[in-house]
């Protein structure tokens, strides 16, 4: 005969589970309340493009610094014990973080070259490109 008693890990599940029904039915709610058309939303979904532009920018800034730091870092790594940390390993960050500190620049000069002295107006829904420039 087995056992009924509910264990930790199984309502913890069913706790969770209930909770997310919850919202979704709290979201639901405000999602079918609104008269949206599909072109409203299409208009909607385009115009959150721009900010995922300015995250994406942003990410690539912050990302491209930590590498800079964590390529210092792997300098003196070298420096105190370099049989340890090969010499490759901080130059690699070193080119890593270039890269991702440079690429938004990249990208509006890429989209020139390709398309015209008017590149800039094909990055984006809105026709900018975020750029160090």
């Amino acid at each position: 005969m087995k056992n009924k008693v509910i264990s930790k890990s199984n309502y913890k599940q069913w706790l969770s589970s209930i909770v997310c029904l919850g919202v979704l039915a709290l979201v639901s709610q405000n999602a079918a309340a609104g008269d949206m058309s599909v072109g409203a939303m299409a208009s909607q979904i385009t115009s959150s493009f721009t900010n995922l532009t300015k995250l994406i920018t942003a990410g690539s800034y912050l990302a491209g610094l930590a590498f800079s730091i964590g390529a210092i870092m792997k300098f003196k790594q070298h420096k105190d014990n370099p049989t340890q940390i090969p010499i490759g390993t901080p130059i690699a960050l070193v080119f890593i973080s270039a890269a991702l500190l440079f690429l938004p620049s990249i990208l509006g000069i890429t989209g020139t070259t390709m398309f015209g002295s008017s590149g800039g107006e094909t990055a984006g829904p809105t026709g900018t490109v975020y750029t160090s420039g």
